[in-house]
């Protein structure tokens, strides 16, 4: 059919996009989706849903790139939209909510480049990604938008790191209390101080004494120094070739004053709380394993020279095998022990070729600076180099070489170990290296041969030998502590988190610095600390290519705003202003609770919102977002910064909740073909033609990939061209059906038109194409289709409470393809029918619901329920088992009982028996009966 023979009332692309910006225009003049509070402004007694039961479901918000969204990244939006759309109807209170992670360091490279204001970026591209989300029917309560960038929102985020700066982890009850009450115990002397008691101590000391108990806190710390960006970089910035992911400048590894949070406190209620989560395996297990807990002993080693080196270790069973030991590059005893010249034991293989220990040390820090964690820890060529110091091993008083290599990082641990060759395949690989002893001291197999990792019996170990593994540590730990050697203890692989960064566009900290150099709090009145505006966004340093170049931070040049004079209750006085900025994390560490009540400008969320939305349900219940949708590559950091912050605030008694996400589910990804020409050169991939099952660029014959859809593989397909052709409703189906959405699957543009035609035929059951008149009939169905009716409606629930988005619709198909062949359709069939389909395809719903004859949206209108009596079989079919073999086959009414049953298997099998008695028969009930000759 020609498009002038089109028929005029057929549902097409441009019938859908006449629908739905009009029905997204009534969302919005109704406030179609706004969720009532139980209090605040956002109550709202006379809402359908006021005093409902609650649903809280969040998605992971974007970061408002440039580019726009394409169509990978609306998968789990549309997912957790057709799950709420659902969820109203079946008679939840839903508050579905989008803002958007507006922080970070693209907008401002962009305004280095550009001189465009970070602002002026990112307000636009915020504001395009909202008609983008919105041309897609997302049912989000607009009131409680925003960007982590609104200074009303940032307030909130810089009150929470003064929560944070004023708390303290107390481990006699494990949990965070406000710094007086450590400082009270101070006074009271129940706590100890570390020389002096607390009145003999100058104020200053006292400063300093309680900013050492702070969760948050100012450290000397190695990070990834990025000069070439000027600033430091998380290590998910820097790429495996130790370069900064963004401009692909050289990153170093050197010490710098930094703020850091004290996550590691709460290493345990971490790992243990994830037990409480209604979270993929995977993704517990990826936190279990960052956060890394290890039982063991630390033990104190003595050197020559009077300081004591302290390792920890997993395995203190096996001291006797230590024959070495190694620290960090940038270890602080590296300098004290290091004798000015080469002991007569060095051996050649130690001394690098220098003519001094501090020459050799200077040298390989350089070496080690340039290389990345990972580069340092993975690669299995060892280097190091002796720092020409002894130090003794406790058990048996054997002096025992130290040496400094890159394997070792200062942040993990104590940032030295004691190396057992025999026991450890990097220290056997050292060992070999520089020719040093390897002493087994668990017994290996006769024929192993390496470093033996497993279990067994401690051997070469004197009073320990023959006992296995776990009574050997507890022997050797109770030795360690009874000599005063060492302590058993945990540990963690988790480090603190390094909370500054060198840049512009962040959080400024509410902190400040008098003349001590201490930091001072602001008070909660003087929030927000607003990010001043400035005349060059760039970070500086004096060579990009130099590690030892020193940061200067864009807000350390504006300074009319790092020099003020405040009055913090002691009159005004003169103060330094902090230039750092917090890094993205912060913003989104804690959106999940702003959602709860935007507007709220005297508290973070009120009390009574908070237990709504977020309060435990039942004894044992961590509370929480009952539903948080988002990818599996914010598994560790996103999630595990978000807890912590959510913990602080729990023990601080801000929230009833003490985990912010109760349950977890990660989309998969929309994945699409590239092709690439003869040169190996990306083409577009819709210029691409298919011929004869080849692929065409023009003339030329090109090789199809499978890949992420990016730009830099020219295969990018936005939601704009899919509306465009399609229409959105259309684009949501299609991208709901095309598998489960946790499972990642290959984008095909050609198959939209399987979408849009379901839905052109659910039209035609409503509207006459060539009238535009409702064309259904009040007749009764027949009881062969209304038992198909109730299997769909009864079907499609299960779906959707599990999120099968892609059989819920299959079976809509089913359903409409059953409806269709029929003259006329009956309305007992087609509003049940709209009505499930309104999740998928809302505009397309909301107008066959109009036409009809309903006056209100079916936003809040019964999702069908299935009548029992048309789910039940009408027969059961039983497979009747002669001797285990399968003989026969009988349907029986489902109410027959188990004599009936009986009955009618064996009369099914009777020529079997050929009239034979059995010995037993046995009916399962449901499943098959089993006759024993």
């Amino acid at each position: 059919m020609s498009e002038s023979e089109t028929p005029r009332f057929r549902y097409t692309a441009a019938l859908a996009n006449e629908i739905e910006p009009r029905w997204q225009a009534w969302w919005a003049e109704h406030g179609t989706f706004h969720a009532p509070n139980p209090s605040g402004d956002l109550a709202d007694p006379a809402h359908p849903r006021a005093g409902a039961p609650k649903l809280h479901v969040q998605d992971m918000f974007p970061y408002p790139s440039g580019s726009g969204l394409h169509v990978g990244h609306p998968l789990g939006y549309i997912g957790t939209d057709s799950y709420t759309r659902y969820k109203r109807m079946a008679g939840f209170n839903v508050l579905h909510p989008m803002g958007f992670d507006a922080f970070g360091l693209p907008a401002e490279q962009y305004a280095v480049q550009t001189g465009t204001h970070p602002a002026v970026t990112t307000a636009a591209n915020v504001e395009r990604y909202k008609k983008q989300l919105t041309r897609l029917g997302l049912a989000y309560d607009d009131r409680r938008s925003f960007s982590t960038t609104d200074p009303e929102y940032y307030r909130w985020t810089q009150w929470i790191f003064l929560q944070v700066f004023n708390s303290w982890y107390d481990e006699k009850i494990h949990k965070a209390r406000p710094i007086p009450a450590l400082i009270a115990e101070f006074e009271a002397g129940t706590r100890p101080t570390p020389d002096r008691t607390w009145a003999e101590l100058s104020p200053v000391e006292r400063r300093r004494l309680v900013d050492d108990h702070r969760l948050a806190y100012i450290s000397e710390a190695p990070v990834n120094w990025c000069p070439g960006l000027g600033t430091v970089l998380a290590n998910e910035e820097v790429t495996p070739d130790g370069r900064s992911e963004r401009g692909n400048y050289p990153v170093f590894q050197r010490s710098l004053k930094q703020w850091m949070m004290r996550i590691t406190t709460y290493g345990d209620r971490l790992i243990e709380d994830l037990d409480t989560l209604d979270w993929p395996e995977p993704v517990k297990m990826m936190q279990r394993n960052w956060i890394g807990r290890s039982r063991g002993a630390h033990v104190d080693f003595p050197t020559v020279g009077g300081e004591k080196i302290t390792v920890f270790t997993t395995r203190p069973d096996t001291l006797f095998g230590a024959t070495y030991m190694v620290l960090a590059p940038e270890h602080e005893l590296v300098d004290k022990i290091a004798p000015a010249a080469w002991p007569s034991t060095a051996k050649k293989a130690w001394t690098a070729g220098e003519k001094d220990p501090k020459a050799a040390i200077a040298a390989y820090r350089a070496q080690a600076a340039a290389k990345t964690d990972e580069e340092r820890t993975e690669s299995k060529v060892k280097t190091g180099v002796f720092t020409g110091a002894y130090a003794t091993n406790p058990v048996n008083g054997t002096e025992i070489p130290v040496f400094i290599a890159d394997y070792v990082l200062a942040g993990y641990g104590t940032g030295a170990i004691m190396a057992v060759p025999g026991q450890d395949e990097r220290d056997w690989e050292f060992a070999e290296v520089f020719e040093l002893p390897i002493i087994r001291t668990v017994k290996a197999p006769d024929d192993f041969e390496g470093a033996f990792t497993g279990d067994g019996p401690a051997i070469n170990s004197d009073w320990l030998d023959g006992k296995e593994v776990a009574e050997a540590k507890a022997e050797m730990i109770a030795w360690l502590e009874q000599h005063g050697y060492g302590r058993g203890a945990t540990t963690y692989r988790l480090r603190d988190w390094l909370f500054s960064r060198q840049r512009y566009w962040g959080e400024p900290f509410p902190i400040v610095y008098d003349e001590t150099g201490l930091p001072i709090a602001l008070p909660d009145e003087m929030l927000p600390v607003v990010l001043p505006d400035v005349d060059d966004f760039s970070p500086r340093t004096f060579d990009p290519d130099d590690a030892n170049s020193e940061p200067e931070t864009p807000l350390s040049r504006k300074k009319d705003w790092v020099n003020v004079e405040l009055d913090l209750g002691d009159g005004l006085k003169s103060y330094t202003r902090e230039t750092n900025t917090m890094p993205q994390w912060a913003g989104s560490c804690w959106y999940e609770l702003r959602y709860l009540d935007p507007r709220n400008a005297g508290e973070l969320v009120g009390k009574e919102n908070e237990a709504y939305w977020m309060g435990p349900q039942r004894d044992g219940d961590s509370g929480g977002v009952d539903l948080y949708v988002g990818g599996v590559e914010h598994a560790v950091l996103h999630l595990l910064y978000a807890r912590f912050w959510h913990k602080v605030l729990y023990d601080l008694g801000h929230v009833s909740s003490f985990e912010p996400f109760h349950r977890l589910f990660n989309q998969g990804y929309i994945q699409a073909y590239a092709f690439r020409d003869a040169r190996g050169v990306i083409v577009p991939a819709e210029e691409v033609v298919e011929r004869d099952g080849k692929w065409f660029y023009g003339d030329e014959q090109v090789v199809r990939e499978y890949g992420k859809m990016g730009k830099s593989l020219k295969n990018v397909v936005t939601p704009d061209e899919m509306c465009e052709q399609y229409g959105a409703d259309t684009f949501r189906v299609y991208e709901m059906a095309m598998g489960p959405l946790d499972v990642s699957r290959p984008w095909e543009t050609r198959a939209v038109i399987g979408s849009q035609r379901f839905l052109q035929r659910v039209w035609r059951l409503v509207v006459d194409e060539e009238t535009g008149e409702v064309r259904t009939t009040d007749a009764a169905l027949d009881e062969k289709t209304r038992k198909h009716l109730h299997r769909t409606i009864a079907g499609v629930r299960e779906d959707l409470d599990e999120l099968r988005f892609n059989t819920a619709i299959a079976k809509l198909i089913e359903l409409t393809n059953t409806l269709t062949p029929l003259p006329v359709a009956s309305r007992e069939a087609i509003e049940p029918l709209v009505l499930m389909t309104a999740p998928f395809a809302p505009h397309l719903a909301e107008e066959l619901w109009r036409k009809l004859g309903h006056e209100d949206t079916l936003t809040y209108a019964a999702f069908p329920v299935a009548d029992p009596e048309q789910l039940k079989a009408e027969s059961i079919t039983y497979p009747v088992q002669v001797n285990g073999k399968v003989r026969g086959r009988v349907s029986v009414d489902p109410s027959a009982d188990e004599a009936a049953v009986r009955e009618a298997a064996l009369a099914a099998v009777a020529e079997v028996l050929d009239g034979r008695t059995p010995k037993k028969v046995i009916v399962v009930a449901g499943r098959l009966v089993s006759v024993v000759l």
